[in-house]
């Protein structure tokens, strides 16, 4: 996979822009400073970004873009699904597109738009290459393209963040608590730290208030934590819930997860806990949170996180 710049887009002559960024939800974060730039790039445009639906709520709020397109994704036997998705990005009146995702399914996007196109398509060389960490990837790609990219690597969810004053009022939550994001992917149990139960248990003994805002999948697990999970009214927090919890925290412990990469650039301080797979440097929260890093998190014990959660906390009162 290979960078492509098909005739670069003017800021003066591109009045209809399409971005693509499908997912997943730790991606979407880490693409927030670069449409950002080409917002800045295109200070006149009208801007669509072409999402999966569980993304449509996140880049409905987001200030960078005008509307949302999404692609459903469904089976290959869909054909019906794809031609009209064709249909409603040719009917777009497009004209440039940033596909800040880079996948099989956006090189086929490429062949429906005859548009300038700045991302990158199976086959077709451009001189960069794939950098190591994801937004360092975006920001030579825009820059690749002429923007400034001042954002890309200085994503911030501000404009993400709900009022969480009264849910946390609700629960007696007090400030300075230790926000714990225990859960991951189901499909990756390998990212899963075994040890938040006797990790909590410790900071409770010593006086410090432990708070978990489990996903659906989560809730059984965290019921098996010490500490306060909250809710509202019942039902998990909402992405935007999450993000002004994350701003209200004392400190973040959480595994290579959406939640964690979400809190990490809310300007909360934190620790990530990484183990085989993806390094943290390619996922750009070593930049914001402390990491640590092992092969296997079984084998992670609760006294080296500790300990690392306490230096961060001397560190940050200096």
């Amino acid at each position: 996979m290979h960078f492509l710049n098909r005739g670069l887009p003017d800021p003066a002559s591109a009045r209809r822009i399409l971005v693509i960024k499908l997912g997943a939800l730790g991606d979407i974060i880490q693409a927030e400073g670069a449409l950002h730039d080409v917002r800045v790039h295109h200070p006149d445009a009208h801007i669509t970004v072409l999402t999966n639906p569980r993304y449509q709520p996140i880049f409905e709020r987001c200030p960078w873009v005008d509307a949302v397109m999404t692609d459903p994704r469904g089976s290959r036997l869909r054909i019906d699904l794809l031609l009209k998705l064709r249909r409603d990005m040719r009917s777009g009146g497009f004209d440039a597109v940033y596909d800040l995702q880079g996948n099989r399914r956006t090189g086929l996007y490429y062949y429906w738009l005859s548009v300038p196109w700045v991302g990158s398509v199976a086959g077709k060389p451009f001189p960069q290459k794939p950098c190591d960490a994801a937004v360092d990837t975006l920001y030579e790609l825009l820059r690749s393209a002429g923007l400034e990219a001042r954002h890309t690597r200085r994503p911030d969810l501000g404009w993400l963040a709900d009022d969480v004053d009264q849910i946390l009022a609700a629960a007696g939550v007090r400030t300075g608590f230790v926000l714990l994001i225990p859960g991951c992917s189901a499909r990756h149990p390998e990212k899963r730290w075994p040890h938040y139960a006797q990790l909590a248990a410790r900071l409770i003994a010593e006086g410090t208030q432990v708070v978990m805002a489990p996903g659906p999948d989560e809730i059984d697990l965290c019921k098996t934590i010490p500490g306060i999970a909250l809710f509202d009214g019942g039902k998990p927090l909402s992405v935007f819930q999450l993000v002004g919890l994350s701003r209200r925290a004392g400190f973040v412990i959480g595994n290579d997860t959406g939640p964690s990469h979400i809190a990490a650039h809310t300007g909360a301080k934190g620790l990530a806990l990484f183990g085989s797979g993806v390094h943290a440097s390619a996922t750009y929260i070593d930049r914001r949170f402390a990491v640590i890093e092992v092969a296997d998190l079984g084998q992670l014990t609760v006294d080296r996180v500790y300990e690392a959660y306490k230096a961060e906390l001397a560190h940050a009162v200096r």
